[in-house]
This record gives C-alpha cells, sequence and structure tokens, in this order.
C-alpha cells in the first residue's frame, strides 16, 4: 500500500517531495477509479457449479478476431473451473512488480505518467509536466482524460435480471427507463455497503446484438474479488432455487476512459458525425447511449463522472481505446490526468470513495445516500427486497447514530482518522479524507463522520491534527457546485 511518493509541479517543473495533497492522493487501493480488462473475452457467468469451493465459471466467448468496431461473435461455450481472482485477471499483461497493466498502460508511459500501484494495477498518479493542481483546476476549466479501465465492467441479462439486481442492491430498477443510469449501493445483511455502483439500464449493447436488454453495472477495482464472489453465490440461489433467468457477462475486453471538464461535451462531439454530435449535445447528465465514431468504432457513452463537472466515461474496446485517447489528447483543449487529481477533484465534489466514506460497516442512510434507496422499496421490508433492508429502513425513519459531513477549517489539514470533537472536547467522530482547498487557498476541507445531532450545516467542531485541535465549521455539501449538464 502506497503512502507517499513524489511529485512534479507544474510551476518549477522539478521533482519534489509530496506535499499533504499529494500524500492523500495515493494512500489505500479503494479510490473509486475503476477497472476494465484487456481484450479477448467476455467471460459469462452461470452458476450451479462449483469446484474446489470455488464458482465455476462459463467463457462464453472466444472471438478468433476481434472486429473493427468491437462486435462479438460467441463460440461454443467452454467450461473452465477458475477462482474469482483468476477470472478478473486472466491473460492480462504485469509490470515486472506485479501490478496488472491496462490497456492504456503503454501510452502512459510514453506520456510521461507516473505510475504507481494501486487496487492491483500500475497506474498514473499524475505526468510529467503537470502537478496534481495544476490538473486539477485544468479540469475545471477546460477538459482531463483519466483512464479509468481498472475499473469492473459487468452486464446482466435475462428476463429476471431486474428483480435478481433489485435483491442486490437498493435502487428501483423496476423504473429506470431505458438508456437512463443511477447510483446505487450493493448492502450486506448488516446495511453495511459491500460496494457502490453505476448501474445503467442498457436497451441494447451493439447495433448488431440481438438481446432484449441489459444492466450494464460498473463497479470498483478494488472491491472487484468480493464483489464478484457476492455476484456469483447470490446468482447460483437464483437460477438453481428460484428458476431466474439472467446471466452475468464480465466486459474483459472494454476499457473505460473519462473524459472531464466543461470542454469535454465538444470535444466528444469532434468524434462523430453532425447528427450524433447534437445528439450527445442533447444527453442529459446519467443518460447514455451506444455511439459510433467517426473511425467506425462502437463505444457506449455515458454522461457522468467522478468529478463534479460535466463529462462522460466511454467504455470502449480495448483494442480501441489507445487510439481514442490519441485523438482525445490531440484536442488543445485535453490534458491527462491521474489518481492524484481525481481524488481531490471527487473530494471537493463531496463524493464518496470507498473504503473512507463508503465501507461495510457504514449504511447508505449514514453515508447521506438515502437519495438512491428508490421511494417504492422504502415501503416496507418486504417491499424493499435487498440484504439490511429492515436496519436502513428504521435509520430512514428515526435517524442513524452518525452521519457523513463535510467541514472547512484553517490550519494544518486533517487526515484520514483525524478526531473530529464537539466545542467541549468530546470526541464525536473522524476525518475519512480531507486535503487542503484546491480552490480557496488557506483552508483545508474534509469529510468525515460525527454523531447524530453535530451534523447540521454551520455546527462548530474541533479537528485535532497533529497534537492540536482547529476551529472547523460543518459546511453544505459539494465543497463547490456541481457542473452538471440537466438539460
Amino acid at each position: 500500500m502506497l503512502r507517499s511518493c513524489t511529485f512534479l509541479t507544474a510551476k518549477s517543473r522539478t521533482w519534489v517531495p509530496a506535499g499533504p495533497l499529494g500524500r492523500l492522493m495515493v494512500q489505500g487501493s479503494s479510490m473509486r477509479s475503476s477497472h476494465s480488462l484487456t481484450a479477448g473475452r467476455i467471460t459469462h457467468y452461470q452458476s450451479g457449479m462449483v469446484t474446489s469451493g470455488l464458482p465455476s465459471v462459463v467463457q462464453r466467448q472466444q472471438p478468433v478476431q476481434p472486429s473493427p468496431v468491437g462486435t462479438h461473435k460467441y463460440s461454443t461455450q467452454v467450461n473452465t473451473s477458475v477462482g474469482q481472482t483468476n477470472v478478473i485477471y486472466q491473460g492480462k499483461a504485469t509490470t515486472p512488480d506485479g501490478e496488472y497493466q491496462t490497456p492504456l498502460y503503454d501510452f502512459h508511459v510514453s506520456h510521461g505518467g507516473r505510475m504507481v500501484p494501486y487496487a492491483g494495477y500500475s497506474m498514473p498518479v499524475q505526468y510529467e509536466g503537470l502537478g496534481i493542481l495544476a490538473s486539477h483546476q485544468h479540469t475545471r476549466q477546460a477538459a482531463s482524460l483519466f483512464d479509468v479501465s481498472h475499473m469492473l465492467q459487468v452486464r446482466f441479462t435475462g428476463k429476471d435480471r431486474v428483480r435478481f439486481l433489485e435483491s442486490l442492491v437498493v435502487a428501483d430498477l423496476q423504473n429506470l427507463p431505458a438508456g437512463q443510469m443511477t447510483l446505487s449501493v450493493l448492502t450486506n445483511d448488516q446495511g453495511g455497503i459491500i460496494d457502490d455502483t453505476v448501474i445503467t439500464n442498457q436497451p441494447r449493447w451493439f447495433e448488431s446484438e440481438e438481446a432484449d436488454g441489459a444492466l450494464y453495472m460498473v463497479l470498483n477495482a478494488g472491491c472487484a474479488v468480493k464483489d464478484l464472489a457476492h455476484l456469483q453465490k447470490h446468482l447460483q440461489v437464483a437460477q438453481q432455487q428460484q428458476g431466474w433467468e439472467v446471466e452475468l457477462e464480465l466486459l474483459t475486453d472494454y476499457a473505460l476512459l473519462a473524459l472531464q471538464g466543461p470542454q469535454a461535451v465538444r470535444v466528444v462531439q469532434s468524434l462523430v458525425n453532425e447528427a450524433e454530435a447534437d445528439a450527445i449535445g442533447q444527453l442529459k447528465f446519467m443518460h447514455s447511449r451506444m455511439v459510433t465514431l467517426k473511425d467506425g468504432a462502437e463505444v457506449h457513452l455515458a454522461r457522468c463522472g467522478y468529478t463534479g463537472e460535466d463529462g462522460f466515461e466511454i467504455s470502449v474496446p480495448a483494442t480501441r481505446a489507445v487510439p481514442l485517447a490519441q485523438r482525445l489528447l490531440e484536442d488543445e483543449a485535453v490534458e491527462l490526468a491521474g489518481l492524484g487529481a481525481r481524488d481531490s477533484l471527487r473530494l471537493e465534489a463531496g463524493l464518496c470513495l470507498y473504503g473512507h466514506e463508503l465501507g461495510e460497516d457504514i449504511t447508505p442512510v449514514e453515508a447521506g445516500l438515502t437519495w438512491t434507496i428508490g421511494k417504492r422499496r422504502r415501503q416496507s421490508a418486504t417491499e424493499a427486497g435487498f440484504p439490511g433492508a429492515s436496519t436502513i429502513l428504521e435509520q430512514i425513519k428515526t435517524g442513524p447514530p452518525r452521519r457523513r459531513v463535510g467541514i472547512t477549517f484553517k490550519g494544518a489539514p486533517a487526515r484520514e482518522n483525524s478526531v473530529l470533537y464537539d466545542e467541549n472536547e468530546n470526541e464525536i467522530g473522524k476525518v475519512t479524507s480531507g486535503i487542503p482547498s484546491p480552490t480557496t487557498p488557506g483552508h483545508n476541507i474534509a469529510m468525515g463522520y460525527v454523531l447524530n445531532g453535530h451534523h447540521k450545516k454551520g455546527t462548530s467542531l474541533l479537528v485535532g491534527v497533529r497534537r492540536k485541535k482547529y476551529p472547523a465549521q460543518v459546511v453544505k455539501l459539494p465543497f463547490v457546485p456541481a457542473n452538471y449538464f440537466k438539460g
């Protein structure tokens, strides 16, 4: 687990020891930057077969040659007994240190990416010639390109896909319109969060594909192995005991790129014909569509992101990822950005990071994510139907024991696990993420959890940093206004 490294400042262009901002950016492996695997196969899950305690995997797809536009031709199903880790990383290239590579690894290195271990992958934390703060500000002002191909992309098909996923997540998927997306969480029996995820009701993946639609799901790289084990366990029950028709596919031959910032829409529009460009311009936040680029590549384009800015996440065949990144980077408004800026942007936007603001001992109500629970699913524990529903519904009714808050203060910046106190110096919570404010020099921003009753806007607190206590105040999240396009 990396705790510190060195960063290049854009102003001086010299390598210096990482400051407070730099140290935060790369700690842990739970940052919600995502995962996609190299080209070559879609691994298709079916339950009902267990070998040596591990789920059996059916490889549904063995393309002889991926087509130029990323479509797939399915071969005869072949049974292969492998563990969850092997399924996720099978066939992936690794660095000499054993970290996995995304399809863009060589691209990052050739562009001066400072590579660090992250969630099992070698990922760029920043790029030579552009410091984290400069990259952060560039994203807010123009557009930055992030590689989030380490995130896990999966698809659920079959007529019972909605009720299967509703048995595991809190979202109302029955009423999710085609082409729309929703943030949701997988919950455990205690109401804690196994992982957060974005789910899209995708009517069709390729124009040539014969299907009645699918639910497309993006999950955290750091949670990929446990997520798949969890999904497979419940899939086995659904298929064998309940007779549900639902199948799970790993999209192992797809990369995932995120273009974020106010110039993102113009840049993406330049990749398509005029009619498609008009449709993209009208695409609203948390909506998606299949798009054919000028070079013939079919991609899944979602208007969303993890920065608080307008932008897109583009699921693209891995064989097309580098050419797409190169075309995006040709635009003068676009710069490459890494994990460092991604983390500072998401924190400033008040967005949760799994392993910090989210975890298996934190409920969605405590995390301030009650809005992700569909209204239909709040009627009763029976109607809810997801794990931990009784605990979560009770917290909605009576209030949770603690709540996520945003705080600002001056002085030394807070770190994860910095203690929060009330004005009488009674311990009331802890910081989960904190950095010097990229937008307001001389101020610090942080998120954390405090006991219920101390969470209201304007509440005065104390934050403990290096044996000192600094006055702090609870503020409304996000720390900067969101710039999502809502039409």
